[in-house]
């Protein structure tokens, strides 16, 4: 470890390095983002992001919005972070100007708000997980870790499970547990801007991906209306859709309060109320009977 990675361990917490792991991942979080996932109060989260920004460790930026004032401050690693995720993980130390120039690419990307949206299904599954000790997001990889070959490869698979790179392009993958129930899924955030036709052929391009793997993992549509979200199904049914896909409409959850554990979900080609997220395991399952 270099100097400065050592002298600026004694002054990071547990919680410090989940933050800066997520950012490392996952490019840049809001405080209300952070503050919800990892904190008790908005303001015990402010009071830390401020202590980490004086330590340089972490920076910010605040957008501005076009009709007038500014988005909450985002946070992204500074150099100091960069050097600290990569000591913690044996990485190679990065380039000095590293932490700059992703943040000049984060702050000048277009779909910011796509990403900050996928960022926030996940913020809220571990703001929940923390408020409820029987459940846990035990996994949150972003989508680029999912490109490499054999991203999800296990121990004991076969060759071709290990060599393969898969060409779906999901938002994020992630592993939730609840109440002794486990769901690994796929993400697929959807602003309302794709044709349904499109959503679709994602839901399609991921067959190839369970002929390879063997694993029948749902994959979850995050939409923006309930509208929306029936329209996809009966493109879905016109898709001929045969793995599991689950869809849940955001301006549903904000109304009822709800985060993406709660019951909003609707399982394709399964009739009945609306699922809870860790429910969703024990009815693919069930599916795998299905005709």
């Amino acid at each position: 470890m270099t100097e400065p990675v050592l002298r600026i361990q004694s002054s990071l917490t547990d919680r410090d390095h989940v933050l800066l792991g997520w950012l490392a991942d996952h490019g840049v979080l809001t405080t209300p983002q952070i503050a919800h996932a990892l904190f008790p109060t908005i303001d015990a989260a402010q009071d830390r992001l401020l202590r980490l920004t004086g330590l340089k460790v972490i920076g910010r930026f605040r957008p501005q919005r076009p009709d007038g004032g500014s988005y909450p401050y985002h946070y992204v690693l500074d150099q100091l972070g960069t050097d600290v995720v990569s000591a913690q993980r044996g990485d190679p130390l990065p380039r000095r100007d590293a932490a700059r120039r992703r943040r000049w690419h984060l702050t000048n990307r277009a779909n910011l708000p796509h990403l900050l949206g996928t960022n926030q299904f996940f913020t809220d599954l571990a703001g929940y997980a923390r408020a409820h000790p029987h459940a846990q997001l035990q996994r949150w990889w972003p989508a680029t870790r999912l490109q490499t070959a054999g991203a999800f490869a296990q121990d004991g698979d076969p060759v071709q499970v290990f060599a393969y790179t898969a060409r779906v392009r999901p938002d994020g993958h992630g592993i939730w547990a609840e109440h002794h129930q486990q769901v690994p899924f796929f993400l697929e955030y959807d602003t309302g801007t794709e044709r349904l036709s499109q959503l679709a052929d994602k839901a399609l391009s991921y067959e190839k991906l369970v002929g390879v793997t063997q694993r029948l993992w749902p994959v979850l549509f995050w939409l923006h209306s309930t509208v929306r979200e029936r329209h996809l199904h009966r493109e879905l049914t016109d898709a001929g859709v045969r793995i599991p896909v689950a869809t849940a409409a955001r301006d549903h959850a904000t109304h009822a309060g709800f985060s993406p554990a709660d019951a909003v979900w609707w399982l394709h080609h399964r009739p009945g109320a609306p699922l809870r997220l860790a429910d969703l395991a024990t009815a693919v399952v069930d599916s795998r009977d299905d005709p």
